[in-house]
């Protein structure tokens, strides 16, 4: 039986977040077809246990790890599902709401191993590329990972062409590193 993000997930009390990063549900796939592609964004390791919910905040397969997977949203190019841990729910919650974020207590981490739909360097909020917004069309595959305090990044590269981590968003309250990792198979 499909339940809603926020029952299953309710110690979290992030869930409509999570919900919200998704907000095309793909009526067209199956179950079983959006599970597999969620499930794809994170190592096997994490993705064996993890909830899967789609677009709409249904629980499409209960998880026991505390990370929360999400199939691509069909209406962005390319692929792009994650895997998320609590802090990057929170922050997601207040990325998609624009809500004040509450830095997490710990180091964070994302999955996005299959890529990521394309999007500004530089702006959290960005829609379409601009001559100064550092538009990346093709993501890639990628963790991605916040910390406590983004006093932590300074110091950090910010070009995603640099062959290793780079902080995106630098200067925002949703400045992470991208750590690009080779595609799974």
């Amino acid at each position: 039986m499909k339940r809603t993000l926020s029952s299953t997930l309710s110690s979290l009390c992030l869930a409509a977040g999570a919900a919200a990063l998704l907000t095309t549900p793909a009526t067209a796939q199956s179950t079983d077809d959006l599970v597999k592609n969620a499930l794809s964004a994170a190592p096997e390791a994490i993705a064996m246990h993890a909830t899967v919910a789609d677009g709409a905040g249904n629980v499409l397969r209960e998880g026991s790890n505390g990370w929360v997977c999400l199939p691509d949203d069909p209406e962005r190019p390319g692929n792009s599902p994650m895997c998320l841990d609590e802090g990057w729910l929170a922050w997601a919650d207040a990325w998609m709401n624009r809500k004040p974020l509450v830095a997490p207590k710990t180091i964070s981490f994302g999955y996005m191993l299959q890529g990521d739909f394309p999007t500004s360097n530089v702006d959290p909020y960005a829609t379409a590329a601009t001559a100064d917004n550092e538009w990346i069309q093709d993501g890639g595959p990628h963790v991605m990972m916040l910390v406590p305090d983004l006093k932590m990044l300074e110091g950090m590269p910010t070009d995603p062409d640099n062959g290793g981590p780079y902080v995106m968003w630098r200067g925002t309250d949703f400045a992470h590193v991208m750590i690009p990792t080779p595609k799974l198979d």
